[in-house]
């Protein structure tokens, strides 16, 4: 039957290179390989346009794959059936090179949009038409605004942009973002791509910008999943422990996480669970590392058991790029031939091969009897549903009109401004020094390697801005400026310093922008201490030691920093970390330091002591402590030492108090005959109730509590407050963790005004724990939930009866 789509206007331009075009450092192949392939436009409507098929000289009505009376798992079938061996291998690779002999074009499934349409990869390129696209903060800041509805908005924004790149030939619309991987040490070079280092707070960002990216208004719930339509396709990556990328010759492509279950359950995988079951996620991409010898590629249960089996995925499982050759050639897995490699990971449940090893070498493996055919007919399946979801089969008339009036739009620039604002943290403000008053604040000394950043804001895998605002710029636009760089950010030559001190010593106020950037974290690049590099240390003590009127220190960087000497240094009166703000950051920072815009952003993860390298290697996976060897633990969750600022740390220009006014104290769930009760390990000496826990697979897992807190914004100046909630397990529990992140919410409180905030918790989900024999169980006793910084806490029980 023919299709019965007829808007045959809707004229579109596919992009597709070759995989060899690859340069590390990005998701990519270890070693760089000269490309040998031109870029290649294919000019057609979409698959299943009846003009296509004429002008190819094919009957449309042959091919069931295009009747749209059929469901996409019948029609995608009927498309494999369709190919030989030969065709079939051609598919699988993230250059798929079609069949022209049954209508089906090539497809470039590598594009990326970790914070906005990225240049990187090959399905995605820029030019004079489309010269740019809006680039918002690095994720590590988006993350600090702990605000879900930001999270979500952005992936909205972006989607728009990759579907109107899609109209005009520039863009796939399939996106291997976000990176969803918890920041398990600090060192770790890629934190700017990432969430945090809490498990929950990563995954919610997860869940929420792959809706952003993914849903299609009013069809976010269609009853099949399968057949839920697509605005863009999403892909949560890298799975799973992976989190050391080059640290002192230990490298990705080599490297053995020796991981335990207890780990794995509470932290490694949680986010991508999250992704999977809340954000339905259409991909997940597997990571370059082994986790206990076993290549995360090559492992059937973290991939089909897991993944495809106990979070029911509804897409397509694909390799980092070049994983099959890192299987091969750095871990040297099972001494594996080229077939070998391909069979074992195929079987595992690698469906695409961001490579050509599946395109070279699987049709060996199936002549050799070492994989099976159909083993390729069950991926390709996965694919060619996830692509008919999102249209390419038969068009998308949602997104019909998108075009290039929908790409840095003057709304979607606003948006990257307002999640810097929203990220950005105040880390100190001595007698209220800020915001600063620009009538009282007109000559301004503006010094650093940062002070005139605009690539360094945009971080990695950013594409090509609409525009830039560097701080330079905004703060020009409100006062007189003396720019001085002091020193670039390896900051080896302290000769410019000099200048610096000069224009601090003649200017109403100075803004230090200091920081790193990717030539001290990045992929492919671990750090190796967490001081700021050369001499910026020596150019913020002599500047703060000469500067007329207050120094505000502005910290650009993803991981944390050592600036103990700055938070103590009387002389540096106000403290902020922007991260990497993105293409408006100096924008956001001005509007900041002016009171334009109260900050309200968090620390997503803990800034450490420069010492605190010096107690572990990089290399070791614990979270707990390992006592053996004096490892402190990692995380707020399992570090108990002193910190330079802790996770959730942020300051305001006004005050906020908590009041709980309805809270529910206790919990009392009835057990039937086939529940059982569960020991847990007890501290020496702790109490251990009668019956400690219950398995949270025998229970149904209804069971919630819920409470409201009334927040108070008790200062003069309106302003945004994240009520942070956390658990804490019954006292006694060894070896748990000390406290984890249950909700959050982000709410705007006028001056003198008051909000109340609701939370409802799943006590499986908010109050259980992970023991060391890899069980999940909800223990009994009382719990402690705590709002805030500690400021509000109350006990909560859980009862078990029979």
């Amino acid at each position: 039957m023919a299709t019965n789509i007829s808007f045959l206007s809707f004229f579109l331009a596919f992009l597709f290179v070759s995989t060899a075009a690859r340069d590390v450092p990005f998701d990519e192949s270890p070693s760089p390989s000269p490309s040998s392939t031109p870029k290649i436009k294919s000019n057609f409507t979409y698959v299943c346009d009846p003009s296509r098929f004429d002008d190819l000289g094919l009957d449309i009505t042959t091919f069931s794959y295009c009747d749209t009376s059929l469901p996409f798992t019948v029609r995608a079938k009927d498309l494999v059936d369709q190919m030989t061996l030969s065709e079939k291998v051609r598919q699988i690779g993230d250059l798929a090179y079609g069949v022209p002999r049954i209508g089906l074009p090539k497809y470039e499934w590598w594009s990326e949009a970790l914070h906005g349409v990225s240049d990187v990869g090959p399905g995605t390129h820029f030019d004079e038409l489309i010269p740019g696209a809006t680039s918002f903060p690095t994720v590590i800041l988006t993350a600090a605004s702990f605000n879900e509805s930001l999270w979500k908005n952005i992936g909205q924004v972006v989607s728009t942009e990759a579907r109107a790149m899609y109209n005009l030939g520039r863009a796939g619309l399939t996106y291997w973002s976000p990176n969803i991987n918890v920041v398990r040490d600090p060192r770790w070079g890629r934190i700017t791509e990432t969430p945090g280092e809490d498990p929950y707070t990563v995954g919610s960002y997860a869940a929420n910008y792959v809706r952003g990216l993914q849903d299609v208004e009013g069809q976010e719930n269609t009853k099949d999943l399968n057949s839920r339509p697509l605005k863009v396709s999403a892909c949560c990556k890298h799975y799973a422990a992976y989190d050391v990328d080059n640290w002192l010759g230990v490298d990705r492509y080599h490297f053995d996480a020796r991981v335990t279950e207890q780990d794995m359950l509470e932290t490694f995988l949680r986010p991508f669970e999250m992704c999977v079951k809340d954000g339905d996620v259409s991909s997940v991409m597997c990571s370059y590392n082994r986790v206990n010898g076993i290549p995360t590629c090559a492992d059937p249960k973290l991939l089909k058991d897991t993944i495809r089996g106990e979070w029911d995925l509804h897409g397509y499982i694909v390799s980092d790029c070049d994983s099959i050759e890192v299987l091969m050639d750095g871990a040297k897995w099972l001494d594996d031939t080229h077939e070998d490699a391909v069979a074992q990971v195929l079987k595992a449940g690698l469906d695409l091969d961001c490579g050509v090893y599946y395109t070279n070498f699987t049709e060996n493996a199936v002549m050799q009897g070492k994989v099976r055919e159909n083993e390729i007919d069950k991926s390709l399946n996965y694919l060619y549903v996830v692509l008919m979801r999102l249209g390419f089969f038969d068009g998308s008339p949602s997104f019909i009109s998108l075009g290039k009036e929908n790409v840095c739009s003057d709304e979607h620039i606003e948006l990257a401004v307002e999640a810097a604002r929203e990220g950005i943290v105040l880390l100190k403000n001595d007698n209220d020094t800020l915001p600063l008053s620009s009538n009282n604040f007109k000559n301004l000394a503006v010094i650093g390697p940062h002070a005139n950043a605009t690539k360094v804001m945009v971080g990695n895998y950013a594409g090509i801005p609409c525009q830039y605002s560097s701080p330079l710029d905004a703060f020009s636009a409100i006062a007189n400026v003396t720019y001085e760089i002091g020193c670039d950010v390896m900051c080896k030559n302290e000769t410019l310093i000099f200048p610096a001190m000069q224009a601090a010593k003649n200017a109403d106020a100075t803004i230090l922008f200091v920081g790193l950037d990717l030539s001290v974290e990045a992929e492919s690049l671990d750090r190796v201490d967490l001081l700021l590099p050369g001499y910026q240390t020596q150019l913020i003590n002599q500047v703060a030691a000469v500067a007329k009127g207050p120094l505000i220190l502005v910290i650009m960087s993803a991981g944390g920093v050592d600036i103990s000497f700055a938070k103590n240094n009387p002389n540096i009166k106000a403290i902020l970390w922007a991260g990497y703000p993105g293409e408006e950051g100096g924008r956001a920072i001005s509007d900041i330091v002016f009171g334009k815009y109260n900050p309200g952003g968090r620390l997503p993860l803990t800034w450490h002591k420069a010492d605190y390298v010096d107690q572990l290697p990089m290399t070791s996976m614990p979270l707990r402590p390992v006592e053996e060897f004096g490892y402190p633990g990692r995380t707020y969750k399992f570090f108990n030492g002193s910190t330079v600022y802790p996770f959730g740390y942020g300051l305001s220009y006004t005050k906020f108090n908590y009041q709980i006014t309805t809270s529910q104290r206790s919990l009392d769930i009835k057990l039937d005959k086939y529940q059982h009760c569960r020991d847990l390990t007890f501290e020496d000496g702790a109490y251990r109730p009668s019956c400690p826990a219950v398995l949270v697979d025998d229970m149904s897992c209804n069971d919630e509590f819920e409470f409201e807190v009334e927040v108070q914004n008790v200062g003069s100046k309106d302003g945004n407050e994240v009520v942070m909630v956390y658990s804490k397990p019954p006292t006694g529990i060894a070896r748990t963790h000390a406290k984890q992140v249950i909700g959050f919410n982000r709410v705007f409180v006028p001056a003198g005004g008051s909000k109340k905030v609701k939370f409802t918790f799943n006590a499986c989900k908010s109050l259980s724990i992970v023991e060391n024999n890899g069980y999940k169980f909800l223990p009994s006793g009382g719990h402690t939930i705590m709002v805030g910084d500690g400021e509000i806490s109350f006990p909560f029980q859980v009862n078990f009866q029979y």
